[in-house]
This record gives C-alpha cells, structure tokens and sequence, in this order.
C-alpha cells in the first residue's frame, strides 16, 4: 500500500473500526472506463457518515438550542483498488480525535475479498444552526463517540 500520511500503522488502524454499512456499487456511479468514478468515493463516505452519526444519537437534536449541526470542514480520500458495477462493498467508520467544536473521522473501504480499496479522513464541526458558528459537542455525545472508539 502507499503511504497515506494520517496512517501510522495499518493492521493496528484498521483494527480500531467497528461501524460499517454495506454498500453496493450501483451503475450510475460508474464511468465510461467500467470502474467508480473518483467522486462516488465521497458518496459512499457520507453515506457511511451519516449512518455511524445517528448510531450516537447526533442528529437527534439538530435545530434545538442544545444541538448543533455537523459540517464538514475538509474531506479528503486515497484510492488504493478500483472498484466496479454491483460489487459488494464494506464501508467502515471511526473517530479518531474529538475536540471541543469538531471531531476527526477516518474511513475505510474493503471489497468482498477483505481488499482495502479506499482510506479517508475528515473534519466535522460542530456548527450552531442560527449563528453559523462553531459551538461545543455535548457531554453526552463526546460519551457516546468515546463508547464507538479505540482511542480512549
């Protein structure tokens, strides 16, 4: 594998994932060349995303005066296997740092035969809905992504 800079140690940093959703690559989401287009891997991530912050109850209160909103603040991806039409694929999620406003998420991506096809990393901040600026994650939700992690 290439070196992918928020990677120390693969076998230990893949070992920390427990939250995943399957994914099956749908054909619109293919190019011209019969493989998934670059952008999709950004698709499937969100997805991913989403799925792991409601597990921890984040979206729950979203509007309310004690719930903000969770932007991303940067996304980035590497490509390490192609992917194709209708393959089955295992998208994994994890936090791996929280502070007080935002959190870091990494990602990764494995085909049916257990090959890592994609990494990813990202930033979320945790946004108050009316005033567009950053506010602090609750208590309760730092608790329960502290629950869904390894790096406590």
């Amino acid at each position: 594998m290439k070196t992918v800079p928020y990677i120390e140690d693969l076998t230990k940093w893949q070992s920390e994932f427990s939250f995943y959703i399957p994914i099956k690559i749908r054909f619109s989401e293919t190019d011209m060349f019969g493989h998934v287009n670059n952008v999709s891997a950004f698709i499937y991530f969100e997805e991913a995303r989403i799925e792991f912050l409601k597990s921890v109850g984040l979206f729950q209160n979203v509007g309310s005066n004690n719930g903000g909103v969770p932007i991303v603040a940067d996304l980035q991806c590497d490509y390490h296997k192609q992917m194709y039409f209708n393959e089955q694929m295992w998208h994994y999620v994890k936090v791996n740092h929280i502070g007080n406003t935002s959190l870091d998420i990494h990602y990764m991506a494995l085909n049916d035969k257990d090959e890592l096809c994609l990494t990813g990393r990202g930033r979320l901040v945790n946004i108050h809905p009316e005033s567009g600026k950053p506010m602090s994650i609750s208590t309760s939700i730092k608790e329960k992504l502290l629950t869904k992690t390894d790096f406590q």
